[in-house]
């Protein structure tokens, strides 16, 4: 059965039953099984889903070809690894022009302290999530680096005092 996209405002909006385009039912609990562990072994994920491993491989390989899979990662501790202070900062640009935007893109995709960067609608440009040691590491890192990049006008810093929720799981229909 295929399920044609429906037009809405935003994904909250999708009803909690329909899975997205191009997945059935089985695709999405195959989908929420490896999201929750990535390291799943195709027989134990075969298992899980109450599947043949061989056409569990199939679906797997297709999810991945098809970009609903893109990619598996280890989830590492920041505080084990001296990237303990997490700050959101804020950046509005001097100009909103394409090439400064570009300029801009560019600087941000080589800076490995950036770990996201949205540009967003509202008050300013972009939102950036960034990771330090502690305020000094960040307070060196703001004006070697971020204050530095292209377009840069201001930036407002959000300092993170609680993780309160902090993971990076798709809400899945459907399955």
């Amino acid at each position: 059965m295929t399920i044609k996209p429906k037009k809405m405002a935003s994904v909250a909006a999708l009803p909690v039953e329909d899975p997205a385009p191009g997945l059935d039912r089985l695709d999405v609990r195959i989908l929420a099984a490896l999201q929750g562990d990535g390291r799943l072994s195709n027989v134990k994920l075969a298992e899980t889903i109450a599947l043949s491993p061989t056409a569990v491989l199939a679906r797997v390989q297709r999810l991945t070809r098809e970009g609903f899979i893109v990619g598996y990662e280890a989830r590492l501790n920041p505080l084990k690894l001296g990237a303990g202070m997490l700050v959101f900062v804020e950046v509005l640009l001097d100009r909103t022009t394409p090439n400064v935007f570009d300029q801009f893109k560019a600087a941000v995709q080589v800076q490995p302290a950036i770990m996201e960067c949205h540009m967003v609608a509202g008050g300013f440009d972009y939102l950036l999530k960034t990771r330090s040691a502690d305020m000094n590491d960040y307070r060196s890192f703001a004006g070697s680096v971020l204050w530095q990049l292209p377009g840069v006008r201001e930036t407002r810093t959000y300092a993170v005092m609680e993780e309160v929720k902090n993971s990076t799981h798709l809400h899945l229909r459907g399955g």
